[in-house]
């Protein structure tokens, strides 16, 4: 296959319905997309699988879900008023914004580390290495200025009487201020963790290279509360589990690594992140943080509440430890897509084929009458048995070739073909997507077989 290109998987996917240009009608709206038919099911599938393994399966994790608009101390309380910002440089010919420490790693090839500079560095390294504009090729910036990511809006009804409130850039200040909630409720233990999934907002300017970096994305993330004694090996523990679950989602190891940070938030004891190899190079697909105390002791000094764990045998108080492992669906959905695509070679034809995971399929099965004529009553009938089991989708246009393309091409693990033995003994063929197989079962043992191989 050649090598794949991200404009190759903006292009199919806008083709066969996983993913399309935000408001495309009036032109688009950059760094937006809207998931389509196919795109959501695949994406509701990952968060499925996330929230299967990280919560369904662990006695100690309780899920939440925190509003999107929450009040404005807390973004006091966690620093993003006064210092959530990126460094930014303007071309002065084209008037095109970029971001420095971007520009510096892209053009030393990842050599340099731009994270761990200050303003100062970035501009000399840009002015002394000739960095010219991506756009344009001019080299005339601007000094660097911080750029704030957060969106800001109103609350009020009444004009001159309005509040400043934001669009929450980050989801895991939903899961700080409901600790104790949860630890009340749940009558929780440490060390516990709280999760959720949600959507959250950045003013981001950068190019974002189709969903690896949008203006709107979705998170999902939990945090684990423990004692700092025991902090440092539930950080390596999620660092595994973190890697093990993406590599079972199908990603390859050795498209997979870890990246240590070089620069520490100050209150940050370790930080680590998972980067894949995308198309556009090696790049962040979640992340793993000791963060400390610090966010439980900061809103405990703005909101002026207690925010400690008392320990019901030694009776110890203390504020818990954070570690955080926080993953972006939309960024992961990316990466799977990425991961899943193949250009096969066959003898007469070329066929696109996504192998997805079955338990992250779209659909799991596509009913296909042989001949629409005489099969098309027995298909539907079928198409309703399946669909109360699993996501079926069914497809009577054109020749039976053609159609099992269209199911590879959107990952369809299997196609369930209704022919004349359906009509007289009510068996079905079963075809394969990846190895294009065939095999004939009863209807009642084929959804059986479905079944048992769906599961993740």
């Amino acid at each position: 296959m050649k090598t794949l290109t991200m404009d190759k998987i903006v292009n199919l996917c806008k083709q066969y319905g996983f993913v399309f240009p935000g408001s495309e009608i009036y032109d688009g709206f950059a760094n937006t997309w809207d998931f389509g038919p196919v795109g959501v099911e695949l994406k509701n599938n990952i968060k499925k699988a996330w929230w299967k393994r990280f919560v369904e399966e662990d006695m100690n994790t309780y899920g939440v879900d925190a509003a999107i608009l929450m009040n404005p101390k807390v973004w006091e309380a966690s620093g993003h008023v006064s210092s959530f910002s990126d460094p930014k440089m303007d071309c002065k010919k084209c008037k095109q914004r970029f971001r420095a420490d971007n520009l510096i790693e892209e053009h030393s090839k990842g050599e340099v580390v731009a994270e761990a500079m200050s303003n100062e560095e970035m501009e000399k390294y840009v002015n002394d290495n000739h960095i010219t504009c991506p756009n344009c090729g001019g080299f005339d910036w601007t000094p660097i200025k911080q750029f704030k990511l957060m969106f800001e809006t109103s609350r009020g009804t009444v004009e001159g009487e309005k509040d400043a409130v934001y669009l929450r850039p980050e989801t895991c200040q939903g899961e700080y201020v409901n600790f104790l909630n949860v630890q009340r409720t749940m009558r929780a233990k440490l060390p516990f963790a709280i999760a959720q999934i949600g959507k959250s907002f950045r003013n981001e300017i950068t190019p974002g290279n189709f969903l690896f970096r949008t203006i709107e994305f979705e998170q999902m993330e939990l945090q684990k509360f423990c004692h700092e004694k025991d902090s440092m090996n539930f950080y390596n523990d999620y660092k595994k589990r973190a890697l093990d679950f993406v590599k079972d989602l199908g990603l390859s190891a050795d498209k997979l690594r870890y990246h240590d940070h070089d620069k520490l938030a100050h209150y940050a004891k370790a930080a680590c992140d998972i980067q894949y190899k995308f198309p556009i190079g090696w790049e962040e697909l979640n992340g793993i943080h000791h963060r400390g105390t610090w966010d439980l002791s900061r809103h405990a000094e703005f909101s002026g509440k207690k925010l400690e764990y008392q320990d019901p045998e030694t009776n110890e108080k203390y504020i818990p430890n954070v570690i955080e492992y926080s993953i972006g669906a939309d960024r992961l959905t990316l990466a799977i897509l990425c991961e899943a695509y193949e250009e096969e070679k066959l003898e007469n034809d070329t066929r696109e084929v996504m192998h997805f995971h079955p338990a992250l399929a779209p659909y799991k099965v596509a009913v296909l009458p042989l001949v629409k004529k005489y099969h098309k009553q027995k298909a539907e009938e079928l198409f309703k048995l399946f669909a109360k089991n699993f996501m079926t989708t069914y497809d009577e246009t054109g020749s039976i070739g053609k159609r099992y393309r269209r199911q590879d091409v959107i990952g369809t693990p299997y196609c369930i073909t209704v022919d004349d033995e359906t009509l007289n003994n009510n068996t079905v063929t079963i075809r394969n997507r990846d190895d294009m197989s065939q095999i004939t079962l009863p209807v009642t043992e084929a959804i059986e077989f479905v079944k048992d191989k769906i599961e993740f």
